[in-house]
């Protein structure tokens, strides 16, 4: 195979720092595949992608040892800008990509900086446009589109560049489940049909395992394993060492040969696994009953937070909320789900008073809202952004976390002991005197979780706080959420990260286009497949997978996790 990009003992070390964020890679990368680089958090994965278009070390300096090839170039004597007609880059946010006023300047944009005349220009974006499944918007703004369809435009913009090799760093951790298969299915076809080559980052397992040709693992700026998807998630044990996740498939089978069962391979994507299971009847008993638990509804008190006949409407005539009745009671722990655009963030900022119902009323302990200032409203209710650098605004971390309790009188002593304490328990305590945006997107978040707790309000919401963070990170911060629940705090949790929430969650309430759709238990809620499909959620594989199994046996399983349906099958002795 023809090699288009190799890295022969790579060597990086940022400004400054006294360790290397690469240690001595070799690499190739092959034409026309779709190469997935997979890692925890600090791995890597980033700076190894920006050795491949000369960002490093051409932007940021540092030490570069060590040699890197794209396309016949070597990335230390070629520019940024020579080498762009040969790599595209998409990030992970394309609101940071996105600055022109139309989705055809967008792409015209660096078509533009790199002097390409207008005659072609104009004839790149249709085929561009096409290509991403974004035909009739070229003369939307882009802040129009909803996060799949401005991540495909990043995407496009990249592509008319008319570029080699597509490099892709964590291009979904933004997006929906919808928005999620809209990026990969493009990718693919962009790879497939046009032939460009894809290097991509993700954290998506079960995308990854479904997509790519081959990976590579990355731990602390070195590769650890290479090979096939089902080489790599099939290696279950080598993923948790290194503080990743597997497909939720592979998990399920390695559970049950971990039991002893005969599993010759380890299935890794949903196609595989449903094959497998129906062959498990070869070799295996199915338990006729299964106990799961199961969490009553707390109705039997007065709601702590309730909405009746809530409604909203923006200024530009989008009816964001339709008559949104709910009550959320002491010491629950709901999820709120739904694609975006479902009205999650907004029925949320009615709760915290930063938006006033168009109709209808919010009540905390039963006092309307409209009566309470925000800060009132603080005292009983932390929220966690999705983008934590929004709600950061202090020069050191322990300022950060002190700035609230300053502002409603606590002592000086109180302030130190507070702050310290709600450090150590988010892990932040040795960064108390650094400045919160120098820290990792993972660790800023975990500094407004420590300035909430510092308040000890009765109720935390967390809007998607697993967003860009890795495996690792989002059990981090869920098991906060956990050990909050334990105390007694209701617990919100908005996010599109299905798989993660069994082990927490007790309540699902399903949005869809400002409505609720369904208010149920999680294990009701996630079995309404068809009705989470509607409103472009993809259930868990787990849950996926159980259902293929009350189909072979004429049984109900409403199994939520790997490890439930493991625990479904024993020898078949006879």
């Amino acid at each position: 195979m023809k090699i288009i990009a190799s890295l022969d003992n790579v060597s990086y070390y940022y400004p400054n720092s006294k360790e290397p964020v690469l240690r001595d890679i070799s690499l190739q990368v092959y034409e026309g595949e779709f190469l997935g680089i997979i890692g925890a958090t600090g791995a890597g994965k980033t700076t190894l992608c920006l050795t491949l278009n000369g960002i490093v070390p051409q932007f940021y300096g540092g030490r570069f040892f060590g040699y890197v090839n794209v396309a016949g170039f070597d990335t230390l004597k070629h520019p940024v800008s020579h080498l762009a007609g040969y790599v595209g880059a998409v990030f992970e946010d394309p609101e940071t990509q996105l600055i022109s006023t139309s989705v055809e300047n967008e792409i015209a944009f660096a078509l533009e900086n790199l002097c390409v005349d207008r005659e072609e220009i104009i004839a790149r974006i249709p085929p561009v446009l096409e290509a991403v499944r974004l035909e009739g918007t070229e003369n939307k703004h882009p802040q129009e589109l909803s996060g799949g369809q401005k991540q495909r435009l990043a995407i496009a913009a990249a592509l008319a560049l008319q570029p080699r090799l597509l490099i892709l760093d964590e291009p979904t951790s933004q997006l929906d489940p919808i928005g999620t298969m809209e990026v990969f299915s493009t990718v693919k076809e962009l790879n497939k049909e046009l032939g460009v080559t894809i290097v991509m980052v993700s954290h998506a397992a079960e995308e990854m395992a479904e997509y790519s040709d081959r990976l590579i693992l990355l731990s602390e700026g070195e590769v650890i394993a290479t090979g096939k998807p089902h080489e790599i998630y099939s290696e279950i044990d080598l993923l948790e060492r290194h503080d990743l996740r597997s497909p939720q498939v592979a998990k399920t089978f390695y559970n049950l040969k971990q039991k002893g069962l005969s599993i010759s391979k380890i299935p890794v994507t949903l196609e595989e696994g449903i094959n497998s299971l129906q062959q498990l009847e070869n070799v295996a008993r199915i338990s006729p009953k299964f106990e799961f638990k199961t969490i009553p509804y707390r109705e039997d008190k007065s709601p702590l937070l309730s909405t009746h006949n809530l409604n909203h409407t923006y200024e530009d005539g989008t009816e964001a909320l339709k008559g949104i009745s709910l009550n959320i009671y002491e010491g629950e722990y709901s999820l709120i789900i739904g694609q975006n655009g479902a009205g999650k963030s907004t029925l949320v900022k009615h709760f915290l008073n930063l938006l006033q119902p168009t109709q209808g009323t919010v009540k905390i302990r039963n006092k309307d809202t409209k009566i309470l200032t925000v800060s009132d409203l603080a005292k009983s209710i932390g929220y966690v952004a999705q983008n934590p650098d929004n709600q950061i605004f202090s020069m050191t971390v322990e300022e950060e976390v002190a700035f609230a309790l300053n502002n409603v009188g606590y002592d000086k002593k109180t302030i130190e002991e507070k702050v310290n304490q709600t450090l150590e328990e988010m892990e932040l305590l040795q960064h108390k005197k650094d400045h919160p945006l120098s820290l990792p997107k993972g660790d800023r978040a975990r500094i407004i979780i420590a300035a909430i707790l510092a308040m000890e309000p009765d109720i935390i919401i967390f809007d998607e706080p697993t967003t860009g963070q890795d495996y690792k990170g989002s059990r981090a911060i869920l098991e906060v959420s956990r050990q909050l629940h334990q105390m007694g705090k209701t617990i919100i949790v908005i996010t599109h990260h299905l798989y993660l929430m069994p082990d927490y969650a007790e309540r699902v309430i399903i949005m869809g286009k400002g409505t609720v759709l369904l208010d149920a238990p999680i294990r009701e809620a996630y079995h309404q497949t068809d009705l989470l499909e509607s409103t472009y959620l993809t259930p868990p594989q787990s849950v996926l997978l159980s259902q293929t199994l009350s189909q072979l046996t004429n049984d109900t399983y409403p199994l939520l996790t790997p490890s439930e349906l493991a625990k479904c099958f024993y020898h078949d002795e006879i």
